[in-house]
């Protein structure tokens, strides 16, 4: 197991954030000889914050990070190829999609334990659940498909149901789905298009070509913009989807290899990684361009922003490193060691996705 012990520089850098400053009662001034002061009560013990999950996908583990310390404490076996994971709706378990191994993993979000595990689920690459709950939908990035099933969580033994499966050459990548959970939007890497599946009809809306293999999709909260990073390229396009055919309406530059988006939770920007760029633009999504570049060591690819809104952590897949971004000085404060092509990171502590 690997771990990150942080240099003394870097430990002074950690303890001036936010979420690992010490408290007031520990800042106090301790008394004078002279003063009298009654013994105070024993502080009550500080809850826990739930750990940070990083999947690491050429080991097929997930490595736990202690956030206080930015450690990892264990690493977490799971199916060949872990590359993305979601919350499940009662928010009891963290799902990672398994592409190669073709299996679900269940982990406890609080805790890291792994609760289950769900084979025959062929090439789960992305995964997602349509806000209302009704649908999950993963992508098989390896076998050329898009696969709808029912969510049904009274079945214990089988808690989710094919209901169809979308043929989608070549190279289905990334997802996203409405608020109003009527469409799902797949890319499509290797043959630079976009698709757009009916939820309720369970038929194709419409495929369109787009830029270069076109990787993670960010819908803005109005449903009516849906942003396509491209990762043969160096800008961000986005469309309009309102209408019944989408419309490209601006390519905004970003930086070499566009790739994976984080929105910043305020409903107005978005994060997205420049995997080749090693760079993080930050985009105004209402005024569709870029407002702000941060360093992204590494290859950056799947990000998370801790809910204090100025802590962003950073897959950084060629490294084998999280990096840890504050916002206000934009720098990067820690660096802690996983495993082999980190993809995933998540943590339950996370500001909000829109």
């Amino acid at each position: 197991m690997s771990s990150f012990e942080p240099s003394r520089r870097q430990a002074l850098a950690l303890a001036a954030l936010p979420w690992l400053a010490p408290s007031a009662q520990a800042q106090t001034a301790a008394p004078t000889p002279a003063q009298t002061v009654a013994p105070a009560p024993a502080p009550a013990p500080a809850a826990a914050r739930p750990p940070i999950f990083v999947l690491n996908s050429l080991d097929a583990t997930i490595s736990q990070i202690d956030p206080a310390a930015m450690k990892e404490v264990r690493r977490i076996p799971t199916g060949k190829e872990p590359h993305h994971l979601y919350l499940s709706p009662d928010e009891k378990s963290l799902i990672v999609a398994n592409a190669a191994g073709n299996s679900l993993t269940f982990v406890d979000p609080a805790s890291g334990d792994v609760q289950r595990v769900l084979n025959d689920v062929v090439d789960p690459y992305q995964l997602r659940f349509s806000p209302d709950m009704k649908w999950f939908v993963t992508a098989g990035n390896r076998l050329n498909h898009v696969d709808l099933y029912r969510w049904q969580p009274t079945d214990a033994a089988r808690p989710m149901k094919l209901a169809k499966r979308f043929d989608a050459p070549r190279t289905p990548s990334h997802l996203s789905i409405d608020t109003k959970s009527t469409v799902v939007y797949a890319s499509l890497q290797d043959s630079d298009e976009l698709l757009a599946i009916d939820l309720a009809a369970q038929a194709v809306r419409w495929t369109i070509k787009v830029g270069k293999m076109p990787a993670d999709l960010y819908l803005t909260p109005d449903d009516r913009t849906l942003l396509v990073g491209l990762t043969g390229d160096r800008v961000v396009e986005a469309y309009d989807v309102s209408a019944p055919q989408p419309r490209l309406i601006k390519r905004i530059p970003t930086g070499d290899g566009a790739h994976a988006f984080r929105s910043m939770g305020d409903r107005k920007h978005v994060f997205v990684s420049n995997r080749v760029a090693n760079t993080i633009s930050r985009i105004d999504h209402t005024a569709l361009a870029v407002v702000d570049e941060l360093p992204g060591p590494g290859g950056p690819d799947d990000m998370e922003l801790l809910a204090n809104r100025q802590t962003l952590l950073v897959a950084s897949r060629w490294a084998r490193k999280l990096s840890v971004i504050d916002l206000a000085s934009r720098k990067v404060v820690a660096q802690v060691s996983v495993g082999k092509s980190p993809h995933g990171v998540w943590t339950l502590d996370h500001a909000p996705r829109l």
